[in-house]
């Protein structure tokens, strides 16, 4: 038996046969590292990258110390976002599966407080959430943490990125002193070092480097002197590579917006994912870019946090990010489960104290690469292929994505390779399909059931504006690709000035 096997570890068998049953072959490092110690008790802090299985990790030995017969909150999972809290909450049902009556709670901010505290009145074994949210319920009285024997900080490094330290030493100061603490970091700062050497014993750290290399990750570097030509590369790269999904990092929200609004402008699919959005807003941005209704998702690092897409096709660093670990998580998040990715990073004069951390980091020399040609610029972008509609009905109707699938493609009579991604949420779900199929779609959800329930569709309009900021950028185009012209030598390249 091989120590990387799940069955060479003392879980209880319902769970050994889930993990079977999920195709889970062989331990991940974080797993095969971090799960002996996690389920000998200890403290564990572990550094890990996303996509590493670090979420397995946890939950397995959450839910083999679980004490199925006391209903009440043992184990608190803290995480920096709601979209990671929601990530994190399923993958512990999908494991919990094979286990009887086990009841796993979000409560995270964006979200009616009313509706949440009803649900805490009727009990939890494990409550996920983000710490904002958590400390309310707690100072309100409504979420006790007397029998709490497991905490988990997960993406630390992002929760004080955030602002949270005074929120989580709050929240400890109501979770019982004779507990268990599991840390997991993508890096670890000095304030992480800080915060573990206070809230836990003895910890086992644990450091797992990035599964990601230049095999599956194709990394470029290119010099650019000022923000109009860090534009003109970044359109440069799209339109040469026109890429099916790609994420653009950006250092602040306001560049977030402001780099969407000029791709929008120049005709691509883009959209703008930062911390000023409502909850709402957040959720449907990142279910239309899962849904590949949406090519380009603009970021921030934070906003960016705990998203959960194998399928990025290319990752580009608008600026280069402060912490070369940063920089790692940004870069894995394309050539995922098998996949091939392309990363470009921009950097210009003002970056030279990241390029020489990250330069250290990677053991190379960075050096600005050539430019696609100028002629890229006169290409179209590519429309996506598919469109987002949200449906009225979801998990509180009892409604599975194998119904909702079943419907469309049977009495809908839409094709099965034409509908994509389903996304359930509480009330709503959301279905990615074809545009060629969209038609059908909206005009089977006039007379159409999904398990014997009507429901209504809208689409998620996919053509955003850009806001009138823009306008000016929009009426001197002619005048940056002229520019961009003039930098092109005799190779038809495209050269720094």
């Amino acid at each position: 038996m091989s120590d990387t096997d799940f069955s060479s570890l003392a879980l209880h068998p319902e769970l050994l046969a889930n993990v079977a049953s999920l195709g889970y072959a062989a331990m991940t490092p974080i797993q095969s590292q971090g799960l002996p110690p996690i389920l000998a008790g200890r403290d564990v802090i572990g550094q890990a990258q996303t996509g590493s299985g670090k979420t397995a990790a946890f939950a397995l030995g959450v839910l083999q110390k679980l004490d199925i017969k006391r209903f009440c909150v043992q184990t608190l999972v803290l995480c920096p976002t709601r979209e990671l809290a929601d990530q994190v909450a399923k993958e512990i049902r999908t494991l919990a599966r094979t286990l009887h009556n086990i009841k796993v709670l979000t409560l995270c901010g964006g979200m009616p407080f009313g509706p949440q505290i009803g649900s805490l009145e009727h009990g939890a074994h494990i409550v996920v959430g983000t710490p904002g949210r958590i400390e309310e319920h707690v100072r309100k009285g409504s979420l006790k943490l007397d029998d709490v024997h497991t905490l988990v900080l997960d993406e630390a490094d992002r929760m004080l990125e955030m602002g949270f330290q005074a929120t989580l030493d709050a929240i400890l100061e109501h979770v019982p002193a004779q507990r268990q603490t599991l840390l997991f970091s993508a890096t670890y700062p000095e304030q992480i070092q800080a915060i573990a050497k206070r809230v836990m014993n003895n910890p086992v750290v644990i450091t797992v480097q990035s599964t990601h290399d230049s095999s599956s990750i194709e990394q470029h570097f290119y010099h650019v002197s000022d923000d109009k030509e860090r534009m003109i590369a970044l359109r440069m790269l799209l339109l040469q590579h026109q890429p099916e999904s790609a994420v653009v990092f950006c250092a602040t929200k306001r560049e977030t917006q402001t780099v969407a609004d000029t791709l929008i402008a120049e005709g691509f699919s883009a959209i703008a994912l930062n911390g000023d959005m409502e909850q709402k807003d957040r959720d449907q941005t990142l279910v239309r870019f899962a849904h590949k209704s949406i090519a380009v998702l603009v970021a921030t690092d934070v906003a960016a946090r705990g998203l959960d897409i194998d399928s990025i096709d290319m990752v580009i660093n608008y600026n280069l990010a402060h912490d070369p670990q940063v920089h790692v998580h940004r870069v894995g998040r394309t050539g995922r489960a098998g996949s091939k990715g392309m990363a470009f990073s921009f950097f210009g004069a003002s970056d030279n104290y990241q390029r020489l951390l990250l330069e250290e980091m990677l053991g190379q020399r960075i050096q600005g690469e050539a430019l696609p040609d100028a002629s890229a610029l006169n290409k179209k972008p590519v429309k996506p292929a598919m469109s987002t509609v949200q449906l009225s009905c979801g998990k509180k109707q009892k409604i599975r994505p194998g119904d909702i699938l079943g419907a469309l493609t049977g009495e809908g009579a839409i094709a099965g390779a034409h509908i994509g991604k389903i996304s359930l949420f509480d009330q709503c779900a959301y279905v990615a399909v074809h545009r060629a199929s969209l038609a059908a779609l909206l005009a089977y959800a006039g007379h159409g059931k999904i398990k014997g329930q009507s429901f209504q569709a809208r689409l998620i309009d996919g053509k955003p504006q850009a806001s009138g900021r823009i306008q000016k950028y929009k009426a001197d185009n002619s005048a940056a690709k002229k520019a961009a012209s003039n930098k092109t030598g005799a190779k038809g390249r495209y050269k720094k000035p």
